[in-house]
């Protein structure tokens, strides 16, 4: 039986258990730092806390990270990996992964996503639900694209990134590391590191 632990119990933790499903887990258990107190995320067992999972991680076939703020998704990543936790990619049947581009370990792509050919997407990403990735794209670590946001082609993103919902990216563009774009922003040019903007064209705010 192939077995999957998720850290996060959370909505975007139910989406993670769902695709892991369809993908072929036979079963699927959550961690999360509100239990006891937490028992169930929807159909789901909560089982145990951070600390738990990490004296744990030889018990699974694979480990996720189900927690939506970057940096913390990406700390978690780090820790599981030290322990020995097999990280695995998980990839919707809805989605859509040219068989030239690359996802690094620990990340998600779910239904209707696209990631076009020589791509390559770093560790514990989220390519989320409608989300498109054109060709040559080069995304860092902990990168989140959200539902219906939309890169063009030889777009760069750095690490920790969070791209908001409905936005948009022209091609070429140079999005630096800890950057958040809002919801329904058009990206025209580039943006340094740590810079929070929004709007069309997106503006620092």
């Amino acid at each position: 039986m192939k077995r999957l632990a998720i850290l996060g119990a959370s909505g975007h933790g139910k989406v993670v258990a769902d695709c892991a499903e369809l993908c072929g887990w036979e079963s699927v258990s959550f961690f999360d730092d509100a239990w006891p107190g937490k028992q169930s995320n929807g159909a789901w067992p909560v089982i145990g806390d951070t600390n738990s999972l990490l004296a744990r991680v030889a018990d699974f076939d694979g480990v996720l990270v189900a927690i939506g703020n970057n940096a913390v998704r990406e700390a978690k990543l780090l820790a599981l990996f030290e322990q020995g936790a097999t990280l695995p990619v998980l990839i919707h049947p809805a989605a859509s992964l040219s068989r030239y581009a690359v996802i690094g370990a620990g990340s998600v792509m779910f239904a209707g996503a696209v990631v076009n050919v020589d791509c390559r997407i770093g560790t514990g990403a989220i390519i989320n639900t409608g989300a498109t990735v054109d060709h040559d794209c080069v995304l860092g670590d902990a990168v989140h694209v959200s539902p219906g946001a939309h890169l063009a082609g030889g777009v760069c993103v750095g690490d920790r990134s969070w791209l908001g919902i409905g936005s948009s990216v022209r091609q070429l563009a140079q999005i630096g590391c800890d950057v958040m774009v809002g919801a329904g922003a058009a990206v025209v040019s580039d943006i340094p590191d740590a810079c929070v903007v929004a709007g069309v064209p997106a503006r620092a705010r």
